[in-house]
């Protein structure tokens, strides 16, 4: 199986190269405390009355993608220098990640009880042993061997897949702005796909998760008002019948469960499987 892997497992890595320990914003760990399941778009609820947070800008309605048309992103400044790299299958499995261990996590780590690393790694391990909504497939991967034995799991042993992720094509812009349209998009049709969202953590954690669904995956190119662009990748879910009617995605688009697609674009350090 690793000789099968090894060009996609370089390539993954390479996303991820020249990367070091966690650092968090008070802001960041607030945010934490505030999502029941960090990531997952099909738990992120909003708070505050009619306050939406700038960062729920991420939704969009499924006619918004037309060329020319303009629509409000926010794309968070990421210096993936400063991000967490991955361990080997080996490390990671060597070190306790667990809530019932979470004293001898501090202890290996360092970090004090009472320290903003200590509150985002707690808030990731309860991320992680929640349980999935229903019909979902998840795992919380601490190693580039986990996710794709992951991936491999859900669409079959043997599978070719590709993996989708959004860009920054330019290295200076404004994180929330009115972003442009500017190709006709890619329409990427999915019945099954994964979806790995990085989590707060001192190495690579990324909560992989696989639901079955209509769902259909773009690749579009964004231009900010700044100039900034972006080559984003972006799903619309067509049946939300099932999602919780507080979910974030409902208030931002004023719409409610089973009523309309709810759309929204992955950050740039979220990665899409999809089969080939």
């Amino acid at each position: 199986m690793a000789s099968q892997f090894a060009p996609l497992i370089f390539l993954l890595y390479c996303l991820f190269l020249h990367q070091s320990c966690l650092q968090l914003s008070e802001a960041r760990v607030r945010n934490l405390q505030k999502e029941e399941h960090g990531d997952d778009h099909l738990r992120l609820g909003v708070e505050n009355g009619d306050v939406i947070d700038p960062e729920m800008n991420v939704f969009f309605h499924h006619n918004d993608l037309v060329i020319g048309n303009r629509i409000l992103i926010y794309f968070p400044r990421k210096d993936r220098s400063a991000s967490p790299r991955f361990l080997s299958r080996e490390e990671s499995e060597s070190i306790p990640f667990s809530r019932s261990q979470f004293p001898e996590i501090l202890d290996f780590f360092k970090f004090p009880s009472d320290s903003e690393q200590a509150e985002a790694m707690k808030m990731t391990l309860h991320h992680c042993e929640a349980k999935p909504i229903k019909g979902e497939r998840k795992i919380c991967a601490t190693s580039l061997e986990s996710m794709l034995d992951f991936v491999q799991a859900v669409f079959g042993s043997g599978s070719k897949f590709q993996v989708l992720n959004t860009e920054y094509l330019t290295e200076s812009f404004s994180p929330l702005q009115n972003y442009t349209v500017r190709e006709d998009p890619s329409e990427i049709p999915a019945p099954e796909l994964v979806s790995c969202h990085r989590l707060p953590y001192p190495y690579a954690v990324f909560y992989c998760h696989a639901q079955a669904g209509d769902t259909v995956v773009y690749k579009d190119l964004l231009e900010g008002d700044d100039g900034g662009r972006v080559d984003s990748a972006a799903i619309c879910h067509m049946d939300t019948s099932e999602w919780d009617p507080k979910h974030a995605g409902f208030r931002v688009l004023n719409t409610r469960p089973g009523a309309a697609p709810v759309c929204h674009f992955f950050p740039v350090d979220s990665l899409v499987f999809i089969p080939k």
